[in-house]
């Protein structure tokens, strides 16, 4: 059930009863969405985060009726510099267990780093440039960052994905999620789908509940669109839907 609905500039805001009832009315937008571009278009590109803020709706978009998954292609939105290939937080994998191993989508692309993360960039982006993304998932991080594009983020990057720097807030968030043990286990650089590139997406939908948000959603909501609030660029999205819970709506007082 959702609670209250309201919009700020272009962004439609929704906040559900519960984290429960927020991942499912994501996916069932989501859903809705993939069942309607294919009414007009031969297949579906879509980009998906990895992260646990994305749990609920990720297994609730998996019971979605009557999407036709073999004509969806995947990508991912970032991946750590310097995790071997089958640690658990590497975020394709996560995704694989999320989602990816359990619909039969058309491709999935991960993003593979390599022994040179550079160029590995450069072919991620040519892929996403490829044709129009029609979907984008994401969260927004404690920092508000979007992706991996950390405060100050460049709204204007020349880049679809670039090699980024994490801070030392992006990293604790890594261990407060229960992904990492320490801070020190947590890489230092990662590969990251830029803001543009986010933005390029023709419909973006943002799950992010828990109360360590509260504070990012407080600023994406009510501050200045600023890069040091990357979140704040959502604002700027002629078609961007942001699903709250109330411990993350808990800081905007309209909510």
């Amino acid at each position: 059930m959702t609670l209250r609905e309201f919009s700020i500039d272009a962004l439609t805001v929704h906040v559900a009863e519960s984290r429960i009832a927020m991942g499912r009315r994501a996916a069932a937008d989501i859903a809705s969405e993939i069942r309607m571009c294919l009414e007009r278009q031969s297949d579906v590109r879509m980009v998906f985060a990895a992260a646990p803020s994305q749990s609920e709706m990720l297994a609730a978009l998996r019971e979605e009726k009557e999407v036709d998954w073999s004509r969806v292609t995947a990508f991912h939105m970032d991946e750590y510099l310097g995790l071997p290939a089958d640690a658990p937080q590497r975020f394709g994998l996560w995704l694989r267990h999320a989602i990816f191993d359990h619909k039969p989508f058309s491709t999935v692309y991960l993003l593979e780093p390599g022994d040179n993360p550079a160029q590995t960039a450069a072919d991620y982006a040519a892929k996403l440039n490829a044709s129009p993304i029609d979907i984008v998932c994401c969260g927004i991080g404690s920092n508000g960052h979007l992706a991996f594009n950390d405060p100050p983020a460049d709204f204007e990057d020349p880049l679809t994905v670039r090699i980024a720097d994490l801070d030392a807030q992006c990293r604790q968030q890594q261990v407060d999620d229960g992904c990492f043990a320490t801070l020190a286990d947590v890489p230092v650089r990662a590969l990251t789908i830029t803001i543009p590139g986010l933005l390029a997406g023709h419909a973006i939908f943002c799950t992010v509940p828990g109360a360590l948000k509260k504070e990012a959603i407080r600023r994406t909501l009510l501050g200045s669109i600023d890069p040091m609030c990357p979140a704040s660029a959502l604002r700027l999205h002629p078609r961007c839907a942001l699903y709250l819970d109330p411990d993350s709506a808990s800081e905007v007082p309209i909510a």
